[in-house]
């Protein structure tokens, strides 16, 4: 599968923030807890394209390069970026300190990436989900297979609804957010194809990824027309879209964190996206030497990169109505193992090749 295809620079008004909950904090801040890291000589950098706050996302990578400096019993420093002035800058202030690898979470950093690691071709870097077209040997990508914990929500959405009209909220109509309404679409209809799954909503506006109000409105027109299962992809406008859920009664599935908490009873499960297992991978394979093609990867299920809420450990405290429904369960665990084993094949609907 082709990841620039997918991620181009149309992709380009996405990215990362789809999977950002809440973005908050101080632009550029850095955040440094070398003292209480190992006594080793590696050290590691990760750069958030936003600042953490209570983005899940961002959150995923904070623990992963604190697992990386654990592993490998070496330092980590933090940068903490919110627009291009002050990913640039943390960027070049990270390549000043020569750390063993730069690990940079989002879209927002493809052509700063590639530019930079041209000029230093001894520095690592690392760009997680995201690939740079014709990057430098220095240059590593890992991605995620979003379809494919989109598919297990599909499962779920064709055995709750009783009205037979399922579809998605997107924050805007792009490539990188029709992974996930794809997938769900694949996963309702090889599940029931008498289920209609109607044509996305689309948040929009100037602030599709946040705008909660914008978000409750085009769910509560969605569920106007009879969609009883909605699932909801448009980072922190996903809260708008719940809240639409709990006040009409139809089921909303979270993206990439635990939301069932945000409302529960009326959140059925959601996608994870594990950016520190990933970032864990693919540290090793750049320290053991491998070259960026050999590991450069797209992580799905198999790869332990996605899944949904209801397969965590943390599934039985995790409020998910889909814990109600042993049988509907069984289902999504049937069908994630035979995604491991190959016996379904997810067909992510942006053709991706390595």
């Amino acid at each position: 599968m082709t990841w620039f295809t997918r991620r181009r620079a149309s992709v380009a008004v996405a990215g990362i923030a789809v999977a950002s909950l809440l973005l908050s904090g101080c632009a550029g801040e850095t955040k440094s807890s070398t003292d209480k890291d190992g006594s080793g000589d590696k050290r590691f950098i990760y750069i958030t394209s936003d600042p953490i706050g209570q983005s899940e996302f961002l959150k995923s990578g904070q623990t992963g390069i604190e697992k990386v400096a654990k592993e490998h019993n070496g330092k980590q420093k933090i940068y903490e970026s919110k627009d291009d002035e002050t990913r640039r800058a943390n960027l070049e202030q990270a390549i000043a300190e020569a750390p063993d690898v730069i690990v940079m979470l989002g879209f927002q950093f493809i052509d700063m990436a590639k530019e930079l690691a041209v000029a230093n071709p001894e520095q690592k870097f690392l760009l997680i989900d995201s690939v740079v077209p014709d990057a430098p040997a220095n240059l590593y990508n890992a991605t995620f297979k979003e379809e494919e914990a989109s598919y297990l929500l599909g499962i779920e959405a064709a055995a709750l609804t009783k009205t037979k009209k399922v579809g998605s909220v997107l924050s805007l109509d792009i490539e990188v957010i029709r992974d996930h309404s794809e997938g769900f679409k694949q996963g309702v209809l090889a599940s029931d194809p008498a289920v209609q799954v109607l044509e996305p909503q689309i948040v929009g506006g100037e602030n599709p990824f946040s705008d909660t109000a914008r978000g409750k409105e085009q769910a509560l027109a969605y569920a106007a027309t009879g969609v009883d299962q909605v699932f909801a992809i448009a980072a922190a406008a996903n809260g708008g879209i719940i809240e639409a859920a709990k006040e009409k009664g139809f089921y909303a599935y979270g993206v990439d964190a635990n939301q069932c908490g945000f409302a529960p009873g009326s959140v059925v499960d959601g996608t994870i996206k594990s950016v520190d297992n990933v970032m864990v991978t693919m540290v090793k394979d750049i320290l053991a030497g491998k070259s960026s093609k050999e590991a450069s990867k797209e992580f799905g299920i198999k790869e332990g990169g996605v899944t949904v809420v209801s397969l965590t450990d943390q599934a039985a405290s995790s409020q998910c109505v889909v814990m109600e429904h042993p049988e509907i369960l069984q289902q999504v665990k049937d069908a994630a193992a035979k995604i491991k084993s190959g016996e379904i094949v997810v067909v992510n609907p942006n053709a991706k090749t390595s």
